[in-house]
């Protein structure tokens, strides 16, 4: 097996607020197809706030393994590298994370609806939203900073 490792160097990764252990970079925002391409990278050995996807997620493993967890953090599925995974919405929350190494995914968010993630806390209240229009927002924003002063 090879140790190769996709290089991120020129991905301008973004953090979310105070959430730990992931970055993510959007990619393209195409409004009259309802997709949202991200890449999100989640730290090795870490898990993620807790959440639930309220849109189809559709993901392929970049690098490393993408790792899922129940609410109570127990280890629920392995996806290793070049594994492709189309994911409905779901009630189900679940936290995200990285193998051995930092975990890379794709992740196309396809969906009408505006409401496309909640963000939970240990007792499963909603803490935050992320709708279209955040992922928007945060693009505009990552462009801009693109952009030479």
């Amino acid at each position: 097996m090879s140790n190769y490792q996709f290089d991120d160097k020129t991905i301008l990764w973004q953090t979310l607020g105070s959430f730990e252990h992931f970055q993510y970079s959007i990619l393209d925002i195409d409004e009259n197809h309802n997709t949202i391409d991200v890449i999100f990278k989640f730290a090795a050995h870490q898990q993620i706030v807790l959440h639930r996807h309220k849109a189809l997620n559709k993901m392929l493993v970049i690098q490393g393994e993408h790792r899922l967890y129940t609410t109570d953090g127990q280890l629920k599925e392995i996806r290793p590298t070049g594994r492709y995974t189309s994911s409905p919405a779901s009630e189900e929350p679940h936290r995200e994370g990285g193998g051995n190494i930092d975990a890379i995914v794709l992740f196309s968010i396809r969906s009408e609806d505006e409401l496309l993630y909640e963000i939970l806390d240990d007792d499963l209240q909603i803490i935050a939203t992320l709708t279209k229009t955040d992922l928007a927002n945060l693009y505009q924003a990552q462009l801009n900073a693109l952009m030479p002063a």
